[in-house]
């Protein structure tokens, strides 16, 4: 039976790595900066498995996503800077903090004494203003400050979206929401007509917005919505040469009819599947 191991283990094996005089060469190498890259992999391909519910490999994936964690922990300890117990300890803090109405006194052991449920609309507006008064003491005064700049496009617009809305910059209906849509695509028509490549640019990043915000609006998640529709496409396009092969060919020796053609046939047998 293979030991297991647990927290402790594995923060021991990340000082182990990262030991001077035995540990792993290309650790020991590794900074703040050069590890972004490994955390953003790890956490796409957390949510990867999510998506597609590949359950089986979830555990392997939160594990190299908590990896990523211990890391930097580790590199905060040397640097004096942090270590793992302030981490845990300071997020432990923010939650108790930020769900008064599961800690009403503000401690791990207090239980609120109602029988009803805060319902979601309370307990997101209750979110957002505790999370406002930790910007104030933050010092920083806009509202939209701290929202990272190295978020995917997507996921950023609809957070700076969601935090607009939060002090009631936002449409009430839906049909203006994509009226304005629709307003931004007749601006982007017009840039087009006129060959003004600057602002076919701008015009085409006011679209994006517009539309991030349609999603927002239906409760949608649109860095997901883009995955799932480049999914879509992968998966047709597959069905294109699958079929194209079968008959000998490839796409640079087909026509563009011939795989639109291959194209409505893999939409017909998703729609049966």
């Amino acid at each position: 039976m293979s030991k297991t191991y647990d927290l402790q283990d594995l923060l021991q094996v990340m000082k182990r790595l990262r030991d001077p005089e035995d540990g792993c060469s290309w650790d020991l190498k590794q900074s703040f900066q050069s590890i972004v890259p490994s955390t953003l992999e790890e956490a796409y391909e957390v949510a990867e498995a999510i998506e597609r519910e590949d359950y089986s490999h979830l555990s392997e994936e939160l594990g190299d996503l908590l990896f990523q964690v211990i890391f930097y922990c580790q590199l905060g300890e040397e640097q004096s800077r942090f270590n793992f117990d302030q981490v845990v300890s300071g997020l432990a803090s923010k939650l108790i903090r930020r769900h008064p109405h599961v800690f009403p006194d503000g401690s791990l052991q207090s239980r609120a004494q109602s029988d009803h449920e805060s319902s979601d609309g309370l307990i997101k507006q209750q979110w957002e203003a505790l999370k406002e008064q930790e910007r104030a003491a933050k010092g920083q005064s806009s509202t939209l400050a701290d929202i990272p700049l190295n978020l995917p496009a997507l996921s950023r617009a609809q957070k700076i979206q969601k935090r607009a809305s939060s002090v009631g910059f936002d449409w009430d209906r839906m049909d203006e929401v994509v009226a304005k849509a629709e307003e931004e695509l007749a601006e982007l028509k017009e840039a087009l007509a006129l060959k003004r490549s600057q602002d076919v640019a701008e015009e085409l990043g006011d679209l994006m917005f517009a539309v991030v915000n349609i999603a927002r609006h239906c409760k949608q998640d649109a860095e997901s919505l883009l995955r799932a529709g480049n999914r879509k496409f992968e998966r047709r396009f597959g069905h294109i040469e699958s079929r194209l092969t079968e008959k000998g060919s490839s796409p640079k020796l087909s026509t563009l009819a011939e795989m639109e053609s291959l194209w409505l046939e893999a939409k017909v047998i998703e729609k049966r599947s």
